[in-house]
């Protein structure tokens, strides 16, 4: 009997112990779980802000990209899925400038979260115009890269006010690439430095490239979308101007049909070469698709 006894405190001495390891290693789990949760759930309203922020962010945070590959943001209205995901988030991260035509119906629902407005403060001197008639500046902050470093430096602060046990991560990576955004605009800048000025794009989408390089942009058509009408009229001013100017490359852009911009081209014995406004969600990175929008410049200009 003793013997038993003997045994059976061996038993739970023994047994004791792995079960405790057991519930540790199920706690543990649980709490990697857990862990995986409480990482900032970060919405993105255009791919160029998606890699910003991934780029800040990194393993962090959990960003997510609201349109899909291939979607012209133009077009883009967010489904039921979609608004479901945008309401389980902590930021919004928008261009502004009236980029997102719908945010409007996120700020006026029950959305809990922060929107953050990465045009804020770039646009100071237009602090007026943009009070008085939001939709009529064109948003594209970002084909500048002297702006896109700014935006860079906004989502890197507001990561850091949300999540500030992280704030000297997120502020050390935004650090690292707005050194390569600094290396990109100083290429351009040097690049472009001593070439033609005048170019002529589809739509008004480099305004503020143009004017941060020296540079002149005439439009096929003057809205600050692609979606604008190309009439006769058109047609006939831009081919002037192109003469004018001695422009023999006429831009298109990879969203929109080329067939308008090669008729100009025709017309004025030149050629269609692309200038991407970075709108429609692509495999390649900014930098890259910036880089060789400059390739194309120079071939343009000089």
């Amino acid at each position: 009997m003793n013997t038993q006894i003997k045994l059976a405190i061996i038993a739970i001495v023994i047994v004791i112990p792995l079960s405790s390891f057991a519930v540790s290693q199920t706690n543990s789990s649980s709490q990697f779980s857990s862990n995986d949760d409480i990482k900032l759930q970060v919405i993105t309203s255009a791919n160029f802000l998606y890699e910003f922020s991934q780029n800040i962010g990194n393993e962090m945070i959990d960003v997510t990209l609201l349109v899909p590959m291939g979607v012209d943001p133009h077009d883009w209205e967010p489904t039921i899925k979609d608004t479901e995901r945008i309401h389980r988030s902590d930021l919004i991260i928008t261009n502004g400038i009236g980029y997102e035509h719908w945010i409007d119906s996120i700020h006026t629902s029950s959305y809990q979260g922060i929107i953050i407005d990465t045009s804020d403060g770039i646009l100071i001197d237009h602090a007026d115009d943009r009070a008085d008639d939001h939709g009529s500046l064109d948003p594209h902050i970002w084909l500048n890269p002297v702006y896109a470093q700014l935006q860079v430096k906004t989502i890197a602060n507001a990561l850091s006010i949300s999540d500030p046990t992280n704030k000297n991560y997120y502020q050390s990576n935004a650090k690292l690439y707005i050194k390569e955004l600094d290396v990109l605009d100083s290429k351009i800048r040097n690049d472009l430095s001593s070439c033609k000025t005048d170019f002529i794009t589809f739509h008004n989408a480099f305004s503020y490239f143009a004017k941060e390089y020296g540079l002149t942009q005439h439009t096929i058509i003057s809205s600050n979308d692609s979606h604008g009408e190309v009439t006769p009229q058109t047609l006939e001013n831009i081919i002037s101007t192109a003469k004018k100017y001695d422009i023999k490359v006429i831009f298109a852009e990879e969203s929109s049909s080329t067939k308008t911009s090669q008729v100009i081209a025709d017309e004025i014995g030149g050629k269609v070469l692309v200038l991407s406004p970075l709108e429609i969600t692509s495999n390649e990175n900014y930098i890259s698709k910036m880089t060789q929008n400059l390739k194309n410049l120079k071939e343009a200009l000089c």
